[in-house]
């Protein structure tokens, strides 16, 4: 079938989500927008398009259908059952990037680390130590893969643990925890993500609110997470009750979304 003829049907679908159908076929083909539209008539296997075109009508997002996605412009591996990368999680990478700019540290900790692309990120771009925790087992496996593919599998301690039950100090800790509210409704590609990397309790920030008080009694300079953008006021509130200064950043949209916070104390 010509891709043309293949499109028209893949379109009457689901006419408001074209430029994904669009994005599937360039993936499809490895080609670009601009050559799908220069050759309609191209023949192609329109059995497998359309059914990646179902799947993701169905609920399953484009990054699980490839397993592999963009960040901070580099390329990361990732699949079912592993929180997909946001574009909004760049904003606390920066912040963290700008924090090692400007202090060095022997002792960091990422808290939950997914498919690892903030600690690889920073080991990559700084070439420094973390040690980083998760409790998901294929997001253990998707991090170790992710950090050999880019070459820091060296510089990147991935443990599988609560990081409640980490020993000892560190000097900075940063983490993009599961923040949203546990009622809040999410559209069915979302809703097919692992929910304990997203949901936080009934509040969202109940985790949040442990993260803080683990780095308070862990002696922590410096703490920087992502959280919802209704969470700011709470937050700032916990934050100055245990004894730490936070400075608030809104994200491209203009909504909060990450914190820098020092410890006063240290």
């Amino acid at each position: 079938m010509s891709i043309n003829k293949a499109l028209k049907q893949a379109y009457a679908k689901d006419h408001t989500h074209k430029e994904y159908i669009l994005f599937i076929l360039c993936e499809l083909l490895q080609k670009d927008k601009a050559w799908i539209f220069l050759n309609p008539e191209f023949q192609i296997d329109e059995k497998v398009f359309l059914e990646y075109v179902d799947r993701f009508l169905n609920g399953e997002p484009f990054e699980y259908l490839f397993k592999k996605t963009q960040f901070y412009g580099l390329d990361f591996f990732v699949e079912k059952g592993v929180l997909i990368p946001r574009f909004d999680s760049e904003l606390l990478l920066e912040k963290c990037l700008e924090i090692l700019d400007h202090h060095s540290f022997k002792n960091i900790l990422e808290i939950g680390f997914g498919s690892g692309i903030l600690s690889i990120c920073l080991a990559k771009l700084r070439q420094i130590f973390i040690k980083a925790c998760d409790i998901n087992l294929k997001a253990l496996e998707l991090a170790e893969k992710n950090a050999n593919f880019h070459n820091v599998s060296n510089l990147i301690d991935f443990q599988l643990c609560d990081f409640k039950n980490i020993q000892g100090n560190f000097d900075f800790i940063f983490s993009n925890p599961p923040y949203i509210k546990n009622d809040y409704p999410l559209d069915k590609w979302v809703q097919n993500e692992p929910h304990n990397a997203l949901f936080g309790g009934d509040t969202g920030w109940e985790i949040l609110h442990e993260i803080i008080l683990f780095a308070k009694n862990h002696n922590t300079k410096v703490l920087a997470c992502e959280f919802g953008y209704d969470q700011k006021a709470i937050l700032n509130k916990i934050l100055k009750e245990n004894g730490f200064k936070a400075t608030f950043y809104q994200d491209y949209n203009g909504f909060d979304r990450a914190f820098v916070a020092w410890n006063l104390k240290n």
